[in-house]
């Protein structure tokens, strides 16, 4: 199923003791609500900084794959390189020819945009197994941002509304460059705004 309806946020907001608009805000600013692409692939992020410190862990140097690569391999965050939709795939699918493991946990999955070195947190025992569910269903999307919510404790921070702190757990030390939280709030904001017409 490619949308999540709202009785399946209301019932993971429940679990998570959560609002369902706060969940659903997450869900909006990762992805726009969908997280899926019109071909039925899971939306995709490939991030090059972080295939750079995957294949450091693995023992590789990555100075040695950076020719002809600098689109999908780089030592600091930029939004340079981005293609966005199924130019990421591309990205992806090149960085796989190098370590496919270390390019699927590099990459940002689903309507939640988790990244791939988070499968444990999102209650996945191996990476092959959230990569596949990522492609499966939207319910597994909300299934895994959930996981990695309570298992990083941003639970308490989403029922709060403290959008800052939610915004630096979930998206990083960087959140303020992106208005993270800004939007969130706004997303937040129209949710419950929506939800009170119907």
């Amino acid at each position: 199923m490619r949308n999540v309806d709202w009785s399946a946020i209301e019932s993971m907001a429940a679990k998570l003791g959560v609002e369902p608009c706060a969940l659903e805000a997450v869900r909006r600013v990762e992805s726009n609500g969908d997280g899926f692409l019109p071909d039925g692939q899971p939306k995709i992020l490939f991030e090059g900084h972080v295939f750079w410190r995957e294949l450091k862990k693995r023992g590789l140097n990555p100075e040695n794959y950076v020719e002809g690569n600098k689109d999908i391999l780089y030592p600091k965050w930029t939004r340079q390189f981005y293609k966005g939709d199924a130019g990421e795939y591309a990205r992806l699918e090149r960085a796989r020819a190098i370590d496919r493991e270390a390019a699927d946990r590099s990459t940002s999955w689903g309507a939640f945009q988790i990244m791939g070195n988070n499968y444990r947190a999102c209650g996945y025992k191996t990476l092959a197994a959230f990569v596949e569910a990522m492609g499966r269903s939207a319910s597994e999307h909300l299934r895994a941002a959930c996981g990695f919510i309570r298992t990083n404790k941003l639970d308490g921070a989403l029922r709060d509304k403290d959008w800052e702190a939610f915004a630096r757990g979930y998206n990083g030390p960087g959140y303020a460059d992106n208005q993270y939280n800004v939007r969130l709030n706004k997303a937040y904001t129209d949710c419950v705004a929506l939800r009170s017409k119907r």
